[in-house]
């Protein structure tokens, strides 16, 4: 498991689709697929925080004085 924490998000989402996909081929033994899908729910959770921690660092931007302030977005149309 430490070793999927240090994984990149692409790289660990690139797994995870390889996961899906040789679940979805159905020709995979019980005992394996039991595996592939525990692996695949362990990829989800790294995919999941390293998604949550891009979320609170774009929430925040630094203003010029060092401050953080929070990030809104407004429409074009105000």
């Amino acid at each position: 498991m430490a070793e999927q924490k240090n994984i990149t998000f692409e790289a660990a989402m690139e797994q995870l689709e390889q996961i899906v996909e040789r679940l979805e081929e159905g020709d995979v033994p019980l005992e394996k697929s039991i595996d592939l899908f525990q692996q695949g729910m362990a990829l989800s959770k790294v995919c999941h925080s390293k998604l949550q921690n891009i979320e609170k660092k774009m929430d925040t931007i630094m203003k010029d004085n060092g401050e953080s302030e929070p990030f809104l977005v407004k429409d074009d149309e105000q």
